[in-house]
């Protein structure tokens, strides 16, 4: 039996199927995406001191495990179209659990530096996978509910973990790490319950071939607005949220911490209220129209950080970005897979997933640069005023092509 086929019966529904062997397989491997960066995250101190490097050396770690993701995530995009998606989400789970557990070993910087960029690699294997088997199996409304709750974990763990990772290297600077083989026995178990979805032949086209296929595919799509909200939401968000607006809450509000932590907190709880929305939105609005009021979410937010007279009504205006994150990527991903042929589907995925990790890279990089020359108040506006412009573009683009498709008498695109 195929997971199509298995899952028909949920497919006329538009609520979640909790009891979906598919769908918990899923979510329980996107809980385990984030131990990537937020578990490490607070260990780098420790990491540096115990193998005698610079703070910027040991920043290498976030560094390289998210260029690795965005050079190598569309040969594994071709990969799992051309041998399964659950092959590719089977294997990177083992490889991310073994590859962590294996740094705990590691006897040099060196090492856990390329172990590092493996994970990196089998991190995007797991996004991947993940959300193309969704996007395999189901349709529609119910489509969007799955990607939604999927968004939702991914961002509980993104909270979680680093509270994890803080009070597992109390006991030593490889103890993180150990968490890692989580991902092991998830693994297995996908191996072995999961079915492959039935997919059109793409196997036997050369490599080439294949490459010139799904970009073809992926150009004819109408999806270059997503992948363009994509890397905005994940540039904006580790830019000015998780880079800029710590700084700013602690000149300008003298905040501890502790209270720069709530109020970024507050951004992530937002989005995982928003993302498990999604699927009810869906049935009354369009994937661009979400993906516009999400990057227009995000302008507001930051413009009201900006205008803020307290630390209060930044915490308020960060509700507004994290909305902004939870209606736009499910969003994306429930567009592309439904504009993107199944055969090229996993390809087109992978995209979004190097558009990601690269606005999560270049994010800090370039706000830490800008802040240097005009300040952090005056990127946080210019920031809010590009995403209202950008969120207008998506919308704009959104009417043009459901008016075309509505002038030639074809369904309009979600």
């Amino acid at each position: 039996m195929t997971t199509t086929s298995r899952t028909a019966d949920f497919e006329t529904n538009e609520s979640v199927p909790w009891r979906s062997r598919l769908v918990q397989v899923v979510l329980a491997s996107t809980l385990l995406a984030p131990l990537g960066v937020p578990l490490v995250s607070p260990a780098l101190p420790v990491i540096r001191d115990a193998f005698g490097v610079t703070d910027a050396t040991a920043s290498l770690l976030v560094s390289a495990y998210f260029v690795a993701g965005i050079v190598l995530s569309p040969f594994v995009g071709a990969l799992a179209d051309r041998i399964g998606r659950k092959r590719v989400l089977a294997g990177s789970l083992v490889a991310f659990g073994l590859v962590g557990g294996a740094t705990a070993f590691a006897p040099s910087f060196a090492v856990v530096l390329a172990l590092r960029m493996v994970q990196g690699v089998a991190a995007a294997g797991i996004f991947v996978s993940t959300v193309t088997l969704v996007g395999d199996a189901f349709e529609g409304s119910q489509r969007n509910a799955v990607l939604g709750v999927n968004t939702a974990v991914l961002s509980t763990g993104a909270a979680a973990f680093p509270v994890v990772g803080g009070a597992l290297v109390g006991y030593g600077w490889n103890a993180p790490f150990y968490a890692y083989l989580l991902a092991v026995p998830v693994g297995l178990v996908a191996a072995v319950v999961l079915d492959e979805p039935a997919r059109e032949e793409v196997r036997s086209l050369p490599g080439v071939d294949y490459l010139r296929s799904a970009l073809g595919a992926i150009a004819g799509s109408g999806t270059a607005s997503f992948y363009a909200a994509t890397f905005a939401t994940e540039f904006l968000l580790f830019g000015a949220v998780f880079t800029a607006l710590p700084f700013l809450l602690t000149a300008e509000y003298a905040l501890t911490p502790l209270y720069v932590g709530v109020v970024i907190t507050a951004a992530e709880a937002a989005s995982v209220v928003a993302s498990a929305a999604n699927g009810r939105l869906s049935r009354s609005f369009s994937n661009g129209r979400l993906v516009a009021a999400g990057v227009g979410a995000y302008g507001v937010g930051l413009l009201g950080a900006w205008a803020a007279p307290s630390a209060l009504f930044v915490g308020v205006s960060m509700l507004a970005v994290g909305c902004g994150v939870g209606l736009v990527l499910p969003s994306v991903d429930a567009a592309v897979s439904d504009r993107i042929p199944a055969s090229f589907r996993a390809g087109a995925l992978s995209l979004r997933n190097s558009t990601t990790f690269l606005g999560r890279a270049s994010g800090p990089f370039v706000f830490a640069g800008l802040a240097l020359v005009v300040g952090y108040p005056a990127l946080l506006f210019a920031s809010g005023t590009v995403a209202l412009v950008g969120a207008l573009v998506v919308g704009v683009v959104d009417l043009s092509r459901r008016g075309r498709a509505t002038g030639t008498g074809r369904e309009s695109p979600r």
